[in-house]
C-alpha cells in the first residue's frame, strides 16, 4: 500500500492510478473523481458517437484527421469538465458531505483540500475546459456554455427533490 491509501474514500476503487501520483496531487485527483472514471466515460462516448454519426451523414467524407483531433478534445474536455462539475458539487455540498459516512472522506470535508484551494482548482479546470471548448464552432460553444446552467443547478436539486439523479441524467444528455 502507498502512503495515500488511508485517504481512499469508501466508495472508490481501492487500487487506482490516483495512488501513484506525486504526493500533493491525490486530493485534487479525488476532488475531480479521477478514481471513479465512469462519469468521464458518460461524457466522452456520446461525443464520439455524435462525431461518427455526423461524419457518416456527410457524403463528401467519412472520418479524417480532424476527427481524431476532436476525439482528443472530447477526451480531455470530458475529463476536465467532469472534474469541474464534481469540484463544484463538493464545494456546494461540503457541509452535507461531512455528515454522511460515504462522503465524509472526500477532500474538502476531510480537510485535505480547503474550500479556497478547491475554488482555485475549479477555476483552473473551467479555464482548461473553456480553452478546449473554443476549439469548436460557435454553435458548439453556445451549447457547451448553456449546459453549465444544468451542471450548476445539480447540487441544489438535492435540496428540492428526492430525485436529483434525474436532473443529473438531463445534464448528461
Amino acid at each position: 500500500m502507498t502512503q495515500n491509501s488511508q485517504a481512499i474514500p469508501a466508495d472508490a476503487i481501492p487500487a487506482n492510478l490516483v495512488e501513484y501520483l506525486p504526493a500533493r496531487w491525490p486530493p485534487y485527483a479525488r476532488l475531480a473523481r479521477l478514481d471513479r472514471p465512469i462519469g468521464t466515460w458518460l461524457l466522452f462516448w456520446p461525443c464520439v458517437m455524435g462525431l461518427i454519426l455526423g461524419a457518416a451523414a456527410d457524403e463528401r467524407r467519412f472520418l479524417d484527421w480532424r476527427d481524431l483531433w476532436y476525439v482528443v478534445l472530447f477526451a480531455v474536455g470530458a475529463l476536465v469538465m467532469r472534474g469541474a462539475g464534481c469540484t463544484f458539487n463538493d464545494i456546494v455540498d461540503r457541509d452535507f458531505d461531512a455528515q454522511v459516512a460515504r462522503t465524509r472522506g472526500r477532500p474538502i470535508p476531510s480537510g485535505t483540500v480547503s474550500v479556497k484551494q478547491a475554488a482555485a482548482f475549479l477555476v483552473a479546470q473551467c479555464l482548461a475546459g473553456l480553452a478546449i471548448l473554443l476549439q469548436f464552432n460557435w454553435f458548439a460553444v453556445a451549447l457547451g456554455a448553456a449546459s453549465l446552467l444544468l451542471v450548476a443547478a445539480y447540487p441544489f436539486m438535492k435540496r428540492i427533490t428526492w430525485w436529483p439523479q434525474a436532473w443529473l441524467g438531463l445534464t448528461f444528455n
